[in-house]
């Protein structure tokens, strides 16, 4: 199974770094579209974020690894078809094909990761699989970069996608699972004793989107950054992730969840205010990187998980956990733009506020998995 996910892994990280690094050039060179145009598209490659809870009853028809495989086809699929559709319907059809299959399989992969991996080694995982998608982004954007140069975006979009599609078709073929687990429930699970999952989960999606949305938006607007200096920042990201990733896993696995996560939303409290004062480009970038790090750090959400849910409860949590992280996808870019017409200010400031909130959340980890520990045991007397 490692095996099985570090490859599709791979795969769905070259095929959604291909789309997204080509995207805007294509969007405006190719297809001519206008920034309301890319707007309505990046909303609608959330939708299927919000969906992934339908993936649920695909596990009634289909085991979990396949629809895993199946995922990693489908995101093939959208990003070869992307150029042979230049305009503005073939784009937002191309783009729900490779959203799809790209939300399906992070759905899938968290939840196997944690079916198939103890408590002690899930959050290892979790850091290695970071580690090589970061890895992954610096090869496909040097790739990119050289491409570029002699061929067009429709003949570079066809062959990542291809290269995305034979991975997934491999991934088809193959049986990596085991038949001692425990079986999965095959309908949606909504459980109190889950809550705090479902609001962390909740929080750090819409923390996510005001960084999405808005961080290199102001880096942009008030500090001129370059192109140049943008990829300059991703590449040394990518690098730093690439290293540090297996270590916060390792830091989880050490320390535990509650504090690892406590240092999290108390540096991000940090970082948010600072995006919000900042005058100097050296520092914003800086926070720019330090941001990057820190949502690594959320990983410590799904392990917090493994550790209160039941077994049976993993696969179907997981789905309704990534649409619950993509609820704020729908609503924090709209009030988000309307917030900075009146200061540009405001939707960081607020970030800090939801980084205050979910810290204080956190404090509940330790007590929750104890609470859920003391119940297993109840139930096995």
């Amino acid at each position: 199974m490692f095996r099985f996910l570090t490859l599709t892994t791979i795969a769905s990280g070259v095929g959604f770094q291909a789309w997204r690094t080509l995207f805007n050039n294509f969007s405006v060179e190719v297809v001519n579209l206008e920034g309301y145009h890319i707007g309505v598209i990046q909303s609608v490659r959330e939708i299927p974020g919000f969906l992934a809870l339908l993936a649920i009853f695909l596990f009634l028809i289909i085991k979990e690894h396949r629809v895993s495989a199946l995922s990693v086809m489908t995101l093939g699929l959208g990003v070869a078809l992307t150029g042979f559709f230049p305009s503005y319907p073939g784009l937002i059809f191309t783009t729900i094909v490779m959203s799809f299959g790209f939300h399906y399989y992070e759905t899938t992969n968290q939840s196997l990761t944690l079916q198939y991996f103890d408590k002690s080694t899930s959050p290892w995982v979790f850091g290695k699989f970071r580690s090589y998608s970061a890895a992954t982004n610096i090869i496909v954007g040097l790739i990119i970069f050289g491409a570029t140069l002699i061929l067009n975006y429709q003949t570079i979009y066809l062959i990542f996608g291809l290269l995305v599609l034979l991975v997934g078709a491999w991934a088809l073929n193959q049986n990596p699972t085991r038949q001692d687990l425990t079986p999965q429930h095959k309908k949606m699970i909504f459980k109190k004793r889950y809550s705090l999952y479902y609001f962390l989960t909740f929080m750090a999606g819409a923390r996510r989107q005001i960084f999405v949305t808005f961080a290199v938006f102001l880096l942009v607007w008030k500090f001129e950054f370059s192109i140049q200096e943008i990829t300059i920042l991703f590449v040394i990201n990518n690098i730093i992730n690439y290293f540090l990733s297996p270590l916060i896993g390792k830091a989880i696995i050490r320390f535990g969840e509650q504090k690892v996560l406590s240092l999290e939303y108390s540096s991000l409290i940090l970082v948010f205010i600072g995006y919000a004062t900042a005058e100097s480009k050296m520092f914003i970038a800086v926070l720019y990187i330090l941001d990057h790090i820190f949502f690594n750090f959320s990983i410590g959400i799904r392990t917090y998980f493994q550790k209160i849910g039941a077994p049976n409860h993993i696969a179907p949590s997981m789905a309704v956990g990534f649409t619950i992280n993509h609820i704020a996808a729908v609503v924090i870019p709209a009030l988000g733009g309307l917030a900075w017409i009146i200061d540009y200010r405001i939707p960081f400031y607020f970030g800090a506020g939801m980084s205050l909130i979910s810290l204080i959340a956190t404090q509940y980890i330790t007590s929750s998995i104890q609470k859920a520990e003391n119940h297993q045991v109840a139930n096995i007397s």
